[in-house]
C-alpha cells in the first residue's frame, strides 16, 4: 500500500487529502501521478513537486509498498 498525501487546490479538487494506492509497487512517480490524474480528474500533477518519506524527488524515483508520497503545488505568499 502506498499513501499519498493531497495538499492545496488539490485536495479541494479531488475531496479527499489522503487515499491509498494498492497493488501498484514498483511503479515510478511519473505512472502515480498518471493514474491519479486519471482516476481523480487531477490535470495538474504533472506540474506539482512530489515527495516520497519526506525528501522531494523526480518523477523517474521509483515508489514502493510502504511509502508515503505528498504531492505539494508551488506556493506563493510574502
Amino acid at each position: 500500500m502506498i499513501k499519498v498525501l493531497l495538499f492545496a487546490h488539490l485536495r479541494e479538487k479531488a475531496g479527499i487529502e489522503e487515499l491509498t494506492v494498492n497493488d501498484q509497487n514498483g511503479i515510478n512517480v511519473k505512472e502515480l501521478k498518471e493514474l491519479l490524474m486519471n482516476k481523480y480528474d487531477l490535470p495538474q500533477l504533472h506540474q506539482i513537486m512530489t515527495a516520497v518519506n519526506e525528501e522531494f524527488v523526480t518523477d523517474e524515483e521509483i515508489v514502493k509498498d510502504g511509502d508515503v508520497v505528498a504531492f505539494i503545488p508551488p506556493v506563493s505568499g510574502g
